[in-house]
């Protein structure tokens, strides 16, 4: 069976078709967020953050707060209070997350 070739010009229009479909959202929806590697330096980053925003507050935080006061996304908060939950360093209480 023989196989259609597809011209040069073709093929660049075919892409170019593809580019200009524009990404739907829904309504509301979040931009997503750059992945984040996971390493243990980034991993230990992100509870050096959590720490110094639990230690400079002084008193239980939630998530969203943690977040906003070391200025990193609520994901990356996460992944720095498993760290600090490994090394028993945070403690929960209800909602909130205090210094051990």
């Amino acid at each position: 069976m023989a196989e259609k070739k597809t011209t040069k010009k073709a093929a660049v229009k075919e892409t170019a078709e593809v580019k200009k479909a524009p990404a739907r959202r829904a309504c509301g929806a979040k931009k997503a967020a750059a992945a984040l590697v996971l390493t243990a330096e980034n991993v230990g980053f992100k509870a050096g953050d959590v720490y110094q925003a639990l230690a400079a507050n002084g008193e239980a935080l939630t998530v969203k707060e943690i977040a906003k006061q070391a200025k990193i996304t609520e994901e990356e908060t996460l992944i720095g209070m498993g760290w600090l939950f490994k090394e028993g360093k945070i403690v929960a209480t209800d909602d909130k997350v205090s210094l051990a």
